[in-house]
């Protein structure tokens, strides 16, 4: 334990708080700093992996401890990127450096996620540990959805989640077993399994809450605290007489107790609040009353406090009294994560006055009352109603006043209350629409007395719908009224079609669906009570039910290692991965983590603010002249070429005369620190000139004809005679939407000029270290033999650090050789999502010839994606696009063409598949087309057409030791499929607004480099005379464990324990000319370089041994003087294909696998759940079962994100809106299948990969979309009810929004879209 003390310049008191950490003090700051502290020098210090600056992730989540009489916890989790440290003063800190190391003893909570595999990046480990941590600290014995809630701030991008959860279940009372089992096939016998674990929990320390460190008695008090900064006054009253005094004399001060908004405001709107007052030690403000007319919250009553004490009052009060109370602690479970409820104030959440806010809807229909004092004007209260906010982000107080406390009513005898809220995501996301609905009925009758609707999402202000409430005043609760309230409804709650943020039909629709919902709901209840009325339908009553998350459980299958294998020999065995314990500690060094340089400075980038312009002038003067900064950093600094582009040089470093998109890096600011850095970045001026045209969607550029060259074709069998020959002919489109990487570690670089003949080392985020040295040296204007890139761990990669990391590097190592000083720069979130690019939209076309068995025999389809504004990757995706247009499916005549379209976004790059999973989920849609206009089955239409053995595909491979037939079969009967089927068929009978789809979907994914020449690797082994061996490999690790296969290959290849070797980092003064870690092929490449650099050295070590047959491992390599090699491997030489006469051998080999899903949708407001998957997946003789199937689910979740919930929002001007987490939505711990199996295919060794293994990256990915298509299986029943059939559009990703439009309904009629032309959208789709 350590306590500092911060003393800041004048005008102060002393800040002092316990940091429980292994870090240095902290000797300079400022107010406007939060917990992240490795920018501010001296000295080098990080108290966490600051991530997304948002409270959106979870990754910079610590515990904060602190003593106020009125709380119920004195631990509770908070994010670190939002916490102001003037806050934590008479505070405890405790990050997770506090709580355990690998070279002391790791505490219970880090050894637990990294024995489970539940830490493969690591980036996000941290974050998750302590919020698991905080939890125990206040509950040592938690029930599973205690867990579930505390990780709802927590994002993770690799694992899937399901081993966090899993590792974490074993401190629950409920037995492991119960949940997940493990088990293993017997290598001899495939119908003999065994209990079998990933690992094993009886290895784990217990849970000792007794020795966990104490609260420090001396931070028991508190007392007012005033500094000034650089900017910012803060001042932090300690009574509520020198709060008053204060927003007397600082009438435009911002309050803030929890920093949830203003902080985000401050960060990412670039407002400056000169003055600012911490109000969260006031005791009138936390105070708790309990009065005749309900319960008065103080207004700094943190969010979990509210939810505590209404928690408490719903247990021991009428359940007529609390149905407000209910209502928001329903709305409370999906309020942002725990770390922002544990610090965000009730009066914050009223004053922000957000139109879309959670729970002000809630407080308007309640009639809650507030008290507002001020010095001057004394003590007044006001009801929350329709007044309250007469404009967008403004309320009724005087600049004056403070909102002191908010009275929250009991529900009355006759009143009945209901809050909703839809958002695209179920946990931590901002709302779509909310609303708060209260009726009151005439005594002893069904006649409304009065009634209640406000919502949020309809307007620039929480809004009620006076007129409706008014229409229904005096009548009986039934359907005359519900017809007319939802006509009412439906003129009420209008939208320009240009409202921000989009989605107007669907919004508009929500008002209605939800009232709906509220509808059921009142009558239902009138009915049980004995009311006259008819209680609702059996069919019906889904739509009133509360959503409730069942705990997960989970299996996993895999095949034992043979009988009589070494112990040491790990290959095949569910090895950890060897950074784990280092992840869960905090002690994983990832490029920002290396200590500041002396002399070191911070960059920032300079981006346009314009799609397609001409830049007329670019006034730095504000800038330079601004504290800290050296110099910026503009095309005319480059020394060696402004050319740039990982294939083709089509790119400029940085922009000279014209810029393509917006985000397109002009140029860079260099100052001391990054704060000064980013506010002179925002400083500089730049004037354009815009032209035409601007070019933002595929249909922008096929209108434009703006394509880049060549046009890709692929073309097998006659088409002509294929359509003559078949029975049916359809045509269709889809659309499917791009993806962020979102790795939680953004791009970094750190360069250091080393100060003779040219030569610079650069620590880099990145996938592809010898392109980045290559671009490097080409901006440098030096050889590629000056630049040294070292690469030792990246928090993420999914492809987009791949070529796109390069943008940054090429801009950090010019500024490091202008300024012959070290410089870093690490993108924020925002940053990084403007300026790199992601995934490919993709548009397809097709027309398809059937029989009417469901045989398909012709096919012709063709394929757009979005490139942005540089070809990149872009080519490469779309041939590998084509290359899996058909799937797993044999046709005969067929083909497909690709056009890349050349728009003026950033430029989309690799990720996670390479156009496989945009070509394979278009094929299953007229796969599914043709089952839904024969009114087949689907399994049976897919059935029929997949693969055999031998068979050709479209590019002439001959397919051999195919698995898809075996992959099928097992999947169909893990899942229970055919049972499973009859299930929904009957759930769907018995449902009117819920319906279920299930889908089996397989997948063929082609393995190798479509790029010839990157089919090569290298290994360097050293081997010490102590016997220790170090290896290197030309593969970087990302999080996918390839560092520990390329040990577990090298221990059994030189047969020594796997202890004896490591692996420090990649670097190109190690191993040369290395390709990109892609393209699933990393492990075969590289593995095989292991192997055989291990090869040579045994080898060499043969004479010794046989000298000395009795020695060990020791004696022979003491003695051998060569034991070094580098071994460079070329991969599978007859691979190649010829798009130009369609021959050759585009990949080595396929990886089969197969899914099988079950899902529920609430056809009322598009919400969908994960219930069921079921996965077999030929992995052929797995390196690592524990690290393949992270993989398999990791890939699978990224998928499920893909397919049914991430959405890049553009402006019609280019634009991005999805900036971060708080709008862009990766899936979250809820969004796992609540039945989740994992079976690798066992006896399928593949003798064209190292020790019989496959890759095993990307193909998982696709098999998400069995949920798309369970997805549409579901709506197909849902729109059966209202009388459509056939087949139907459904864009992907597969939306609340989308869904909900797609059942159309009598409510959907009502709100029907406006005219496309009449208006401008918000958004467009790219």
């Amino acid at each position: 334990m350590c306590q500092f003390y911060l003393c800041f310049p004048s005008d102060c008191l002393s800040l002092s708080f316990h940091l429980f950490s292994s870090l240095s003090p902290i000797l300079s700051l400022s107010p406007s700093h939060t917990l992240p502290l490795s920018p501010i020098p001296p000295p080098p210090i990080q108290l966490f992996l600051d991530c997304c600056a948002e409270g959106g992730c979870g990754a910079c989540t610590v515990m904060l401890s602190k003593y106020q009489p009125h709380l119920r916890r004195v631990h509770h989790s908070v994010n670190g990127c939002l916490a102001p440290l003037c806050s934590l003063h008479h505070c405890a800190v405790t990050t997770v450096e506090g709580i355990g190391s690998v070279a002391g003893k790791l505490h219970p909570v880090q050894e637990r996620i990294a024995k489970s595999h539940g830490s493969q990046c690591g980036f996000c480990t941290p974050g998750i540990v302590m919020s698991m941590y905080s939890l125990l600290r206040n509950n040592p014995t938690p029930r599973m959805a205690d867990i579930e809630e505390a990780f709802q701030g927590n994002l993770c991008r690799c694992t899937g989640y399901r081993p966090i959860l899993e590792g974490y279940k074993t401190f629950t009372k409920v037995r492991p077993h119960k949940h997940t089992l493990s088990v293993m096939q017997h290598p001899e016998d495939e119908t003999s399994v065994f209990p079998a674990p990933l690992y094993n929990p009886a290895d784990f320390l217990p849970l000792d809450p007794t020795q966990e460190i104490i609260f420090p008695p001396e931070l028991m008090s508190s007392q007012q605290l005033r500094f000034r900064g650089e900017r910012v006054l803060w001042l932090q009253p300690a009574s509520l007489d020198q709060l008053l005094e204060l927003k007397t004399q600082y009438p435009n001060a911002k309050m803030v107790v929890g920093n949830t908004e203003v902080g985000i405001e401050m960060k990412f709107k670039n407002l400056l609040y000169p003055v600012i007052l911490a109000p969260a030690y006031i005791p009138e403000l936390n105070a708790i009353q309990h009065t005749d007319e309900g319960i008065v919250f103080g207004a700094s009553c943190s969010l979990t406090l509210l939810g505590d004490v209404l928690k408490e009052a719903v247990g021991k009060l009428p359940s007529y009294q609390t149905e407000v109370f209910t209502s928001i602690q329903e709305q409370l479970r999906w309020f942002a994560g725990l770390q922002i409820r544990n610090v965000a104030a009730v009066g914050g959440n009223i004053m922000t006055a957000s139109p879309i806010s959670d729970l002000n809807p809630v407080f308007m229909a309640a009639g809650c009352k507030l008290t507002l004092m001020s010095k001057g004007g004394g003590e007044r209260v006001v009801v929350m109603d329709e007044k309250f906010f007469p404009g967008y982000r403004r309320t009724i107080l005087t600049p004056e006043e403070v909102l002191l406390c908010v009275l929250i009513p009991y529900t009355k005898k006759g009143q009945y209350f209901a809050a909703y809220k839809q958002s695209p995501r179920r946990e931590d996301d901002i709302s779509i629409v909310t609303s708060g609905m209260s009726v009151t009925f005439a005594e002893g009758s069904t006649v409304v007395k009065h009634l209640a609707l406000s919502y949020g999402g309809m307007a620039a202000t929480t809004v009620m719908a006076k007129n409706t409430a008014s229409r229904l005043l005096g009548k009986q609760w039934g359907e005359e009224l519900l017809q007319d309230a939802c006509s009412s409804l439906a003129e009420e709650m209008t939208l320009h079609p240009s409202a921000p943020g989009g989605m107007v039909t669907y919004r508009r629709t929500l008002t209605l669906s939800l009232f709906y919902k509220f509808y059921l709901t009142v009558q239902q209840k009138l009915a049980s009570e004995g009311a006259h009325m008819e209680g609702v339908r059996a069919d019906y009553i889904s739509a009133t039910e509360i959503y409730h998350q069942t705990s997960p459980s989970s299996v996993q299958i895999f095949q034992a290692v043979p009988d009589g294998q070494k112990e040491e020999d790990v290959v095949g065995r569910p090895m950890m991965h060897l950074s784990a314990m280092k992840q869960a500690t905090g002690e994983a060094v990832y490029c920002d983590d290396i200590p500041l340089y002396e002399n070191e400075l911070y960059l920032c980038l300079i981006t346009s603010t314009k799609a397609h312009a001409r830049i007329q002038s670019i006034d730095t003067s504000e800038a330079e002249s601004m504290p800290g900064v050296v110099t910026c950093v503009f095309a005319k600094d480059i020394p060696g070429s402004n050319m740039t582009g990982p294939i083709i040089y089509d790119e400029t470093v940085l922009a000279v005369d014209t810029v393509t998109c917006v985000g397109h890096i002009i140029g860079a600011v260099v100052a001391d620190t990054q704060a000064h850095a980013q506010r002179a970045a925002k400083a500089v001026k730049i004037t354009y000139q815009e032209l035409q045209p601007v070019i933002i969607t595929i249909q922008d550029a096929i209108t434009h004809q703006s394509f880049f060259q060549p046009v890709r074709t692929i073309q097998r069998g006659d088409l002509d005679q294929g359509f003559t020959q078949a029975d049916h002919i359809l045509e269709g489109e889809m659309h499917m939407g791009g993806q962020e990487h979102f790795y939680l570690e953004t791009n970094v670089t750190v360069a250091i000029p080393r100060g003779e003949d040219g030569e610079m080392e650069l620590f880099v985020s990145t996938q592809s270290a010898t392109k980045t040295q290559s671009l490097v040296a080409k901006a440098l204007g030096v050889p590629a033999s000056r630049v040294v890139i070292r690469v030792k761990r990246m928090g993420g990669g999914f492809g987009g650090k791949e070529s796109r990391s390069t943008t940054l590097s090429t801009v950090v190592a010019v500024a490091a050789q202008k300024l012959k000083r070290p410089v870093r720069c690490m993108l924020d979130r925002d940053e990084d999502m403007l300026v790199t690019g992601g995934r490919h939209p993709f548009y397809g076309r097709y027309k398809v010839g059937f029989m009417k068995s469901g045989k398909v025999v012709a096919l012709e389809v063709t394929y757009y994606n979005n490139a942005g504004n540089s070809i990149d990757l872009s080519l490469s995706i779309m041939e590998r696009a084509l290359f899996h247009m058909e799937n797993s499916y044999s046709i005969a005549n067929i083909r497909g063409r690709g056009y890349v379209c050349k728009t003026h976004l950033p430029s989309n790059t690799a990720f996670r598949g390479f156009g496989g999973p945009q070509g394979m989920l278009i094929a299953e849609s007229w796969m599914s087309d043709v089952a839904l206009s024969l009114g087949l089955p689907a399994e049976q239409v897919r059935r029929l057409n997949m693969y055999m053995q031998g068979e050709r595909t479209p590019y002439s491979q001959i397919l051999d030791h195919i698995t898809l037939d075996r992959c099928w079969d097992q999947c169909l009967e893990i899942s229970s499929f055919n049972q499973r089927r009859a299930g929904v068929e009957t759930y769907n009978r018995d449902h009117r607004w819920t319906k279920r789809g299930l889908s089996v979907v397989p997948t063929k994914f082609g393995i190798s480099f479509t790029a010839l020449f990157l089919n090569q690797a290298g290994a360097l082994a050293h081997i010490y005379t102590d016997g220790s061996v170090l290896l290197t490999h030309g593969g970087t690790e990302m999080g996918q464990g390839l560092h520990t296969k390329m040990v577990q290959v090298a221990s059994r290849t030189l047969g020594i324990p796997s202890s004896k070797i490591h692996i420090t980092e990649t670097s190109t003064n190690t191993v040369p000319n290395t390709s990109p870690t892609a393209a699933s092929a990393s492990s075969d490449l590289n593995g095989a370089a292991v192997h055989n650099a291990c090869e040579i050295l045994l080898h060499r070590l043969e004479p010794y041994k046989t000298k000395n047959p009795k020695g060990c491992w020791e004696d022979w390599v003491s003695t051998c003087q060569s034991c070094t090699v580098l071994f460079l491997i070329g991969w599978t030489p007859d691979l190649g294909y010829d798009f130009e006469t369609n021959t050759g051998r585009p990949f080595n080999y396929f990886s089969y696998g197969v899914a099988c899903s079950e899902v529920e949708i609430d056809c009322l407001t598009g919400s969908h759940k994960n219930m069921h998957t079921s996965i077999v997946i030929d992995v052929g003789n797995s390196l690592n079962p524990a690290l393949d199937i992270g993989q398999v689910e990791g890939g699978f979740m990224q998928g499920v994100g893909l397919y049914t919930l991430e959405e890049l929002k553009y402006s019609p001007e280019g634009y991005l809106f999805t900036r971060g987490p708080g709008m862009y939505k990766i899936p979250a711990f809820g969004d796992i299948p609540t039945d989740l199996t994992v079976s690798l295919l066992r006896d399928a060794p593949n003798d064209k990969a190292i020790f019989s293994s496959k890759a095993i990256g990307e193909p998982p990915l696709f098999l998400a979309a069995s949920v798309f298509f369970a997805i549409k299986d579901a709506i197909t029943a849902a729109r059966k009810e209202s009388g459509l059939s056939g087949p139907f559009r459904l864009d992907s990703p597969a939306t609340p929004e989308r869904i909900r439009n797609t059942c159309e309904d009598r409510f959907t009629k009502l709100c029907p879209p406006a005219e496309p032309g009449t208006f401008t959208p918000w958004a467009v789709v790219v």
